[in-house]
């Protein structure tokens, strides 16, 4: 009758133990890629999108940023322009056409190079969908939420650097030309970088 019961506990054993050999399997939530943040990823094609953001300071403008994460190891790939598309496409995009290289195998992260500066109708809360096309054909279309320049953000929006020079700044007003009494300028003349700047410590960015 021994042996029998020495079996018994042994298969009792494995039964209780099948949960904890369960939860060693595999595919499970934490082998999984995840990149904490309010950017979105794209890892669809030869070249990692991620952390893809539209940083705005002030309401109508922003500066997108993300990281380009190339995947091949012998191929060199160039970003050759952002534009929206879908719902977004009336956003203007600057400058329209790009040459930033991605290496082989390298990494781009877009606050290191010159400044694509977004302008329309959003705020900070909102989705944009835009397009990155690259040299090689390949295009990916994103949902790009939108942030306040603020916390981590904060001075990564370059679009309001250069929108706060008055229109016209560069000229000088003739010495004998009174100004008119009636003349005044229109309100809309300029960019959207006249909207107030947006309050960091009221908009509760985290």
């Amino acid at each position: 009758m021994q042996p029998r019961r020495s079996l018994r506990l042994v298969v009792g054993a494995l039964v209780l133990a099948l949960p904890l050999l369960a939860s060693c399997g595999f595919d499970k939530a934490t082998d999984k890629v995840y990149t904490p943040g309010a950017g979105t990823d794209d890892r669809s094609g030869e070249v990692d999108v991620l952390s893809a953001v539209i940083v705005s300071a002030q309401p109508g403008s922003g500066t997108f940023i993300a990281s380009l994460s190339n995947n091949e190891a012998d191929k060199e790939f160039t970003l050759t322009s952002v534009a929206g598309a879908g719902d977004s496409s009336d956003l203007t995009i600057e400058p329209s056409s790009l040459s930033i290289a991605i290496p082989p195998r390298g990494f781009v992260n877009l606050v290191d190079e010159d400044p694509i500066t977004v302008t329309g109708d959003f705020t900070p809360g909102q989705v944009k969908e835009l397009t990155l096309t690259f040299d090689s054909g390949d295009a990916v279309t994103m949902d790009v939420p939108v942030v306040y320049a603020c916390n981590y953000y904060e001075g990564f929006d370059k679009s309001a650097s250069g929108a706060s020079a008055s229109p016209g700044a560069t000229e000088s007003p003739s010495p004998t030309a009174s100004p008119s009494p009636t003349a005044s300028p229109s309100p809309t003349a300029g960019s959207t970088g006249s909207s107030e700047p947006f309050d960091c410590s009221s908009v509760g960015e985290g």
